[in-house]
Formats: C-alpha cells, sequence, structure tokens
C-alpha cells in the first residue's frame, strides 16, 4: 500500500522531535574514530532506517515510493548528476558528502558535531523530496505549511545547528537545482505551482528570481561566453520559471506598497526582482524569446506592474549596487543552488563547526537579525575558494562553478540598469 502525505510527514517528525536524532548520533559517535562512526551512519542511509536506543525509524518504503513518483515526474532529488560518467550517482548527496569527509577526516577521533550535520543534510533533503509530493493528496497549500513546520523543526534545538533554507519552497529549488538530462518535468512542475496560493507563489518566486539571477549569470559569463542569445538557446526551460517568479515577486511587491508596507520584506522583494532581472532584461521588458511563448499571463503582469512602479522600483535598485565592501548577491554567481548548499556543508563538516546562513542568506544583502557582519562573504569567498580548487571545464577552459566578484556583479547592475531604463 502507498504511504500517504500525512503518514510520510508523521514519520519524519517522529525523527525530527525529542532527542531521537541525538541518540541516533551518540549511537555512531561510540566508533574507534570518525570513520568508522561515519560508516554507521551511511549505512542506516542507505537503508533509510535508523535505530538508536527507544528509537526505531522506518522511512525506507517510503522514501523509495516517493523517490520513484518524482523520477517518474523527471527529477532526482536525492542524487546527484556525474558529468564524468554521464550518469546518475549510485548514492544519494548527502552519503557522497560523507565519503568525502572520510577521506579527509576518517582517521580522527569520532565526533558528534560532524555527524549531526550529515544526519541534518539527510534529513534535509527527506524534507526536498516531500516538497515534490505536495499535490498527490489533500491541499497542497496546508501539505506545505506542514513541510515548513518540519523544517523548523530540523533546524531548531534538537539538531546540529546547522542551517540548509529558510523555507519548505526554497528545498523545493535546492531539491530541483541539478543537471537533469530530460528537462520536461520542469514545465509539469511549474503548472503545479500555479495552482498554489498566493503566500506559497510568492516565497516560491522569492528564491527563484534571486537564485536564477545568480545561476543564469554564471551562465551568461561562462558558458555561453557573454552572448545572449546562446544564454536563451541554453536555458530554454529556465526562462519560463524565472518569469513566473518575476510576476509572483512583483504581485507580493504590489500588495506590500498597496498596504503602504515599508520593511525589510519589501527591500529583499525589490533586491530579488533587480536580481532575476540583470541576466537578461530585455527578455522581460522587451520583446520576449521564444522560450516564454507559454508565460504570456505571467509575463502580462509582470510588465503591467513593473510599468505601474518602474520609477520608485529603479530609485530602489540603486540602493542595491554591488560594492566592494557590503555583501550582495549580484556579485554572486554558480551553476546550481543545490552545489551551494553542498559547499556550505562540506565547509562545516572540514571544520567541525556549522554554517548559521542558509541558502536564502546567500541570496541577498539585506541585512537581518543574527547574522554576523561579514559573514556572507566570508561564505561566499569560501565557497569560491573550493570551486577554484576543483574546477570544471567549460568551453575548453577550467573555471570555478562557484564565483564572488564584485567588478562583474557592478558590470551586471550597470548593463541591466540601461536596459530597465529604455522605454
Amino acid at each position: 500500500m502507498d504511504i500517504t502525505f500525512e503518514h510520510a510527514c508523521n514519520l519524519v517528525a517522529a525523527a525530527l522531535r525529542g532527542s531521537a536524532r541525538q541518540e541516533i548520533v551518540a549511537e555512531a559517535a561510540r566508533a574507534r574514530n570518525l570513520g568508522a562512526a561515519l560508516l554507521r551512519l551511511r549505512d542506516s542511509m542507505r537503508a533509510n532506517e535508523f535505530k538508536a536506543g527507544a528509537h526505531q525509524i522506518f522511512l525506507d518504503r517510503m522514501i523509495r515510493g516517493y523517490d520513484g513518483r518524482t523520477r517518474a515526474e523527471g527529477f532526482h532529488i536525492l542524487h546527484d548528476w556525474d558529468g564524468v560518467s554521464q550518469q546518475v550517482n549510485p548514492d544519494i548527496i548527502p552519503v557522497d558528502v560523507l565519503h568525502f569527509l572520510i577521506e579527509q577526516r576518517g582517521q580522527e577521533p569520532a565526533s558528534p558535531v560532524e555527524l549531526a550535520i550529515l544526519l541534518d543534510y539527510y534529513f534535509a533533503h527527506v524534507l526536498a523530496l516531500l516538497t515534490m509530493r505536495i499535490w498527490d493528496e489533500g491541499d497542497p497549500d496546508r501539505n506545505l505549511d506542514r513541510l515548513n513546520e518540519l523544517l523548523d523543526e530540523l533546524q531548531g534545538p534538537n539538531g546540529s545547528g546547522q542551517l540548509f533554507a529558510a523555507d519548505a519552497e526554497t528545498l523545493m529549488l535546492i531539491g530541483t537545482s541539478h543537471y537533469e538530462l530530460e528537462e520536461w518535468g520542469y514545465a509539469k512542475l511549474l503548472a503545479k505551482a500555479r495552482t498554489l496560493n498566493e503566500e506559497h507563489q510568492a516565497a516560491i518566486g522569492l528564491g527563484h528570481a534571486a537564485s536564477m539571477g545568480c545561476h543564469l549569470r554564471f551562465g551568461f559569463e561562462a558558458q555561453c561566453g557573454r552572448d545572449t542569445v546562446a544564454l536563451r538557446d541554453d536555458n530554454v526551460a529556465d526562462y519560463p520559471w524565472l518569469c513566473f517568479a518575476l510576476a509572483a515577486v512583483m504581485r507580493a511587491y504590489d500588495r506590500a506598497v498597496s498596504a503602504g508596507l515599508e520593511n525589510r520584506q519589501l527591500a529583499v522583494m525589490e533586491e530579488a526582482l533587480l536580481n532575476g532581472l540583470t541576466p537578461d532584461a530585455r527578455a522581460f521588458v522587451g520583446v520576449p524569446p521564444a522560450s516564454l511563448s507559454e508565460s504570456q499571463s505571467d509575463l502580462a503582469q509582470f510588465l503591467e506592474l513593473f510599468t505601474r512602479h518602474k520609477a520608485a522600483l529603479l530609485a530602489a535598485f540603486e540602493r542595491h549596487r554591488p560594492t566592494d565592501t557590503a555583501y550582495s548577491p549580484l556579485s554572486f554567481f554558480f551553476n546550481f543552488s543545490h552545489n551551494v548548499l553542498k559547499g556550505t556543508v562540506v565547509d562545516a563538516l572540514l571544520w567541525g563547526e556549522a554554517w548559521d546562513l542558509t541558502l536564502n542568506d546567500l541570496l541577498t544583502g539585506v541585512p537581518r537579525a543574527g547574522i554576523d557582519e561579514g559573514s556572507q562573504q566570508l561564505l561566499a569567498a569560501t565557497l569560491m575558494g573550493y570551486a577554484r580548487s576543483n574546477p570544471d571545464r567549460i568551453r575548453g577552459r577550467l573555471m570555478p562553478v562557484i564565483v564572488y566578484d564584485p567588478q562583474a556583479g557592478r558590470r551586471a547592475f550597470t548593463v541591466a540598469m540601461e536596459k530597465l531604463a529604455q522605454d
């Protein structure tokens, strides 16, 4: 029998609440060294079964069933693509990272910190998988709310302290931001996203507008040799999603302005709109590319509201001009969002210290309470350092796939502002 969505959430909730994770980690940490402890954890992750004291957690039937459905819809949420062998990796992403940590620190004494971070990383992927199943039964908006509650539990006091995402909508983004050999699933998922309420569409749009701005700027600079036509041709599946995201954020912005709100969230929306427009502004305020032929409603909504607020937005955009001193996501370029999160987790594991920054914190430069000054720049520079040490071959050249470059950010900002100022 299929496991219902409610039952699946209850299974995960039982693992996240109380002392279950702490006891799982403590049991594994009794091994002779970190490598042996990690192998114990790996066996549990591969089996999707965890036992510690009175806690017995059985997730395998649910995960296999949900992963199978999601693969049939075109997405490999749990597994990464191996560009060398040209196939999906056999192990899930957290196990791939676990193996890397064994190579780097396996002979050191066992420590609960790294085990706890990896266990939470595993459950972050489980929740990302569940975001793809919210439409299976019941009310998808309520189902997404439930996943946001579980994400709060995951990142709460019973866990490792490692943060992953600000909301479940961003977990959906992370889970689907892999290389997929076939891209037909993105259009089907977009049709489903349009059925959600305005609040959830705005949250999905906010993450996608910012992250796809960073992603497409990377494509423009690295993969397409600064050729806009090539960028459009190479990212046919991305443009409709970006158009949807811009329209959703623009509607939320219009509602906020109409209500007279002036707060941090308004600034975050302004910055996300700018970020999403910087790779190819004329695609949305000029002649649209062929890839937007099925996005006419989203494009019309965006254009109407952008035109209505254009003067105020252009003035607001100036406040987000990248500088050398303050963090700006406009200076952040990367191939896939999930690689940014993976790099963050790897750094936490190598140093044995969790990062208290989510992916969302790297997608905005608008200050929020609780973030140490300079921490975003530090993490972005750290990720760029790893990417430079392990470059990919792109257009015959070795290039890092994560870059933080304020000069390139200012160049993208200037070009976008010139295009947006045109009638």
